[in-house]
């Protein structure tokens, strides 16, 4: 039985990173991947003389200084080949009728938007200032003095996001604005953190990245990196089962037959999962299992993947969101059907001002593909069919309102829902964000990496901050359970 210092299950971001830092400090880790493809929500698909991503578009905070530019130069992928949004506007909101321009830095962000509300330029300001003194702050738990757990604890958790916008300005249009780059997170009035989002709006307006060629490119440079380190990435490995012997896990079962012995054992996917795969034990206390199980989980994503037919559609260097007259992003349910899409261009990978492929993402519920749940892909029938192909019809209809006879620019169209994110992510129920966090109940629902049994750690966007810069910050604080924080840090330059 081959013998590992950490065994990490999933390799998605969470857990190719986590991977990378413990090898880098000499530990034996394999990381172990049910699918063919590394990278989770990072992985790509190819149709035709497209590569499409399955959920990566685009980044925030990658500007020299800046926080993921921190996180990314450590993991060594700064040399990707990253492409800047414009600066003067890389998020475009369309509501009302009318267009509003997202730019990017703090003062010229609130500039470009007092611009259209003159009247709330002080209210603007103080908006920004708020995201910039949250962003700046990112990296607090990480330095001496201060406890990881803070990150979780910290007041900007049991607030209200819809609150602070309803105190930060009366003006009912510009709340809408400002919550119309909705499909970074899950928007609810009654739940959403202020933390979640403050924060990644506050990455985003730093600076935004599309990356030319697909996000697998992150997934599969971590994997290269961590096997020059001794690590290993298995693909095709899935994890049946977790033994307990001696009050800790002691063998993880791949494939139903192979067993690997592993001091820790660092786990990727949903918690509810991970708990799936461990037997009666007096470790794991029901009640623990039924309060992981009970956590909701944010809603999926209908992706509509468009290939373009030549010199049809102009490329534009920003995303486009465009909400319908009856959208109100706070209190709209998937299930009663898109009122919002978030369009995103792939960068041409030559010199054309034209698009070859974009994608209109809009949310989705579970409930919506619950039905065809058990069935295979490609065997779901007509039923599923006509699901997908009505909502991509409405996907369109919407996206159109900013892009004048795209219905005539497609050359061919692909579409995903949250079970084929389930299917080929892992994504527990399909979820685009992980487990929903609760400003009322932020103890309970933001999680930290231990679990009940000492050796068994969980990462990635299941725990506290979802997204790419998330989930690299918590690979740090799952990794400083094992090796302390300071030597966790080594390495990562905070100043």
């Amino acid at each position: 039985m081959e013998s590992y210092d950490a065994v990490i299950i999933g390799s998605g971001l969470g857990g190719l990173e986590c991977g990378y830092i413990l090898a880098g400090h000499g530990m034996k880790v394999c990381v172990l991947e049910r699918h063919a493809q590394p990278g989770g929500c990072l992985q790509t698909f190819q149709r035709g003389h497209i590569r499409f991503d399955t959920g990566f578009h685009y980044v925030g905070g990658l500007g020299e200084g800046q926080p993921l530019h921190r996180l990314f130069r450590y993991f060594g992928l700064l040399d990707l080949p990253w492409y800047p949004l414009d600066e003067a506007c890389f998020d475009e909101v369309a509501v009302e009728g009318k267009t509003y321009a997202f730019a990017n830095g703090y003062e010229r962000f609130a500039d470009t938007l007092a611009q259209r509300f003159p009247a709330q330029r002080g209210e603007l300001a103080a908006y920004a200032a708020f995201l910039k003194h949250v962003g700046e702050h990112l990296f607090d738990a990480f330095r001496p003095g201060r406890h990881a757990d803070e990150l979780y604890t910290t007041s900007l958790f049991a607030q209200s996001a819809y609150d602070f916008l309803q105190e930060t300005t009366d003006n009912p249009l510009l709340r809408k604005v400002l919550s119309g780059t909705s499909l970074k997170m899950e928007l609810r009035a009654g739940t959403l953190p202020l933390y979640v989002f403050a924060q990644i709006n506050s990455a985003f307006i730093q600076s935004a990245w599309r990356l030319r060629g697909g996000g697998s490119q992150i997934a599969e440079r971590l994997a290269q990196h961590l096997r020059r380190m001794g690590g290993e990435v298995r693909t095709q490995a899935e994890v049946t089962r977790l033994t307990e012997a001696g009050g800790r896990l002691a063998t993880v079962e791949v494939n139903g037959e192979e067993r690997l012995s592993a001091r820790w054992v660092i786990s990727d996917v949903h918690p509810a999962y991970t708990l799936s795969l461990i037997d009666e034990t007096k470790l794991l206390r029901n009640i623990y299992r039924k309060r992981i199980a009970s956590l909701p989980n944010t809603f999926g994503m209908f992706t509509l993947h468009l290939r373009l037919k030549p010199d049809s559609v102009p490329y534009l260097n920003r995303n486009v969101f465009v909400h319908d007259n009856r959208s109100d992003s706070w209190h709209d349910r998937p299930e009663d059907g898109p009122k919002c899409v978030m369009i995103s261009y792939y960068p041409p990978e030559t010199n054309s001002s034209c698009a070859s492929a974009l994608d209109i993402l809009t949310p989705m519920s579970w409930s919506e593909v619950m039905p065809w749940k058990d069935l295979q892909s490609g065997r779901r029938g007509e039923s599923y069919a006509q699901l997908k192909a009505d909502r991509a019809e409405a996907c369109i209809r919407l996206a159109s309102e900013q892009i004048p006879g795209l219905r005539d620019a497609v050359e061919k169209m692909y579409a995903s829902t949250p079970l084929s994110y389930a299917s080929y992510t892992h994504a527990f129920e399909g979820s685009a964000y992980g487990i929903r966090k609760d400003c009322t109940r932020p103890m309970y629902t933001v999680l930290t990496p231990r679990t009940p049994i000492p050796n068994l750690l969980l990462t990635g966007q299941n725990l506290n901050l979802h997204g790419i810069l998330g989930v690299s910050v918590t690979s740090f604080f799952t990794c400083a359970e094992i090796l302390g924080r300071e030597t966790a840090m080594k390495g990562l330059e905070l100043n």
